[in-house]
């Protein structure tokens, strides 16, 4: 089966900079793929050699089969990327803007795909708006349907709901799950960590120019031991006793490190003892954020 990205000992230096060192990644058609890491790991890099706007200082990428260097016009249209930045050109409506990017692509007649497009994206009611009208949310939407209007089999969305609404985060999801379940690949870059664990079944964090963890995500939280109880008490002073238990504090909560249930006994108990009142208490099982915490060594603030 052909992958829909493979990437064989890619790396990129600019001057004495290493900004991607031997990446070898395969990512499988129909796959709903996240690409994380902290700012400056490589991602963005990544992507415009994955795109043709950079060239690599070494190594091979593939769109589908095709080169992204030697076979480019095949493999640019089968790629689709969302970019992060508000690139759009403030001379035409949403509906030419689409026409015009058809035509990049040397598609004629593409009006009824452009139609169902608009209408997907709530863009119906502003598809003759010029684009300089459109609100940061609206002009996401539209760059969002120009990455889609070749119909490309992956699509690389990165940081598609950055600075935008909770409606159009929701209506976006709707959308891009269902071209994932319609067969198209989904890579997603994004800061939301709880966007990409609920969406996506595989991860490849990136640190520093590399690939530090690839697998599943539920591998990966699952590698996670323990899990967290979250706890706010009727008093500022621990007992004793719980002094010593790794933990952490947040805004008046304890965080307690638990390795098992019985665990929770002790610890309520001890509170008893004490006559120590739990006012709130909350168990946290691991998550990815805790997993890219772990692996990174940072906190998830820097992600992107």
């Amino acid at each position: 089966m052909t992958a829909a990205i493979e990437i064989q000992q890619l790396s990129k230096r600019y001057g004495a900079l290493s900004a991607l060192e031997d990446i070898d990644l395969s990512i499988n058609p129909g796959e709903f793929f996240a690409l994380l890491g902290p700012n400056g790991a490589g991602k963005t890099t990544l992507i415009s050699i994955l795109a043709g706007l950079t060239l690599a200082t070494r190594g091979h990428a593939r769109i589908m089969g095709h080169d992204v260097v030697t076979d480019y016009s095949h493999s640019r249209k089968n790629l689709g990327v969302v970019p992060q930045e508000l690139v759009f050109d403030p001379f035409f409506t949403v509906r030419e803007a689409l026409i015009i990017q058809s035509g990049y692509y040397g598609i004629r007649k593409n009006d009824a795909w452009v139609d169902e497009i608009l209408h997907r994206l709530d863009l119906t009611d502003k598809a003759d708006t010029n684009m300089r009208a459109l609100s940061g949310g609206m002009k996401r939407r539209v760059l969002v349907a120009q990455a889609l209007v070749h119909k490309p089999p992956v699509i690389i969305l990165d940081e598609p709901t950055a600075g935008v609404d909770v409606e159009l985060r929701q209506a976006l999801w709707v959308f891009i799950k269902q071209l994932n379940r319609d067969g198209h690949t989904i890579v997603l870059t994004t800061h939301y960590l709880e966007e990409a664990e609920a969406l996506c079944n595989r991860v490849a964090m990136l640190k520093q120019g590399k690939i530090v963890a690839l697998d599943s995500i539920r591998n990966l939280i699952n590698s996670v031991q323990g899990f967290s109880i979250q706890l706010r008490l009727s008093t500022e002073i621990l007992p004793a006793a719980l002094q010593e238990w790794p933990k952490s504090s947040h805004e008046g909560l304890y965080i307690f490190k638990i390795k098992d249930y019985f665990q929770v006994e002790t610890l309520l108990a001890v509170l008893r003892a004490e006559n120590i009142q739990v006012l709130e208490m909350q168990l946290q099982q691991p998550d990815l954020e805790e997993v890219f915490v772990k692996i990174m060594g940072v906190e998830p603030l820097g992600v992107s």
